[in-house]
């Protein structure tokens, strides 16, 4: 059985805060789970809705391009040409973050909660919370 292919959708949500704790709220639209405070958020975008119905993405077997059609993401999709499945899953965009003993630029995606980083360049560690 082969391993399932996924594609990155290219459009996200945009980044909200908690309205109880002011953290990150996870990039995603519907009810969701606050990471930092386990608030519960109901979240709606129509505009990213409409992106995500509207985008174009390229199966990960043939190459053929497909709108997706559907507005949510994850998304489980068919090729119309190959028959291949394949996940479209969400955007998770990248943020870039200093680090405080050499000032170097990281890049890492912004994922909700607080995080240990031990910077590549000059192994300092350090704290992130978004």
């Amino acid at each position: 059985m082969s391993e399932e292919s996924t594609v990155e959708s290219r459009v996200a949500p945009p980044a909200l805060s908690c309205p109880k704790c002011e953290g990150l709220l996870p990039s995603a639209l519907g009810e969701v789970q606050c990471t930092l405070c386990s608030a519960n958020v109901r979240i709606d975008h129509p505009v990213t809705r409409k992106k995500w119905k509207e985008e174009k993405v390229g199966c990960p077997e043939c190459g053929k391009v497909l709108i997706v059609g559907v507005d949510k993401r994850p998304a489980h999709l068919k090729c119309a040409s190959c028959m291949h499945h394949f996940t479209l899953t969400p955007h998770i965009p990248k943020v870039e973050i200093t680090c405080p003993g050499c000032e170097r630029q990281l890049r890492m995606k912004r994922k909700p909660g607080a995080r240990r980083i031990d910077c590549p360049a000059c192994d300092t560690a350090f704290n992130v919370k978004f």
